[in-house]
């Protein structure tokens, strides 16, 4: 009896997983552009202080309304700050989640 990897021993299917795989893998990559290319947005303290990071994490801009400027108060600052960003991290963790639900460690 010969066996060959012809017929219908797993060639058409292997070539399926393939090609399925492939599709994937640009489904993956698409997204992930899309995300990149998304601008995300944090407003805090009652709009006091505004951050724009893209989906990348880049930060793109903070704004600071001067009113919340306190020299005896930089704590308060950068607490806002930090805020801000780390909202838009949060925000961009999500939607990458959301895009790509079970698919942990793509990103």
């Amino acid at each position: 009896m010969a066996y060959g990897f012809g017929g219908g021993f797993g060639g058409g299917n292997m070539q399926a997983l393939m090609r399925q795989a492939q599709k994937m893998q640009e489904d993956i990559a698409r997204k992930k552009q899309e995300l990149d290319e998304t601008e995300f947005s944090s407003s805090v303290g009652g709009g006091m202080v505004e951050a724009k990071m893209m989906g990348d994490r880049t930060l793109k801009s903070i704004k600071i309304n001067p009113q919340v400027v306190d020299p005896d108060d930089v704590e308060m600052l950068e607490d806002l700050v930090a805020s801000a960003v780390n909202d838009c991290i949060n925000q961009i963790a999500k939607a990458e989640k959301d895009a790509m639900p079970g698919m942990p460690g793509l990103m």
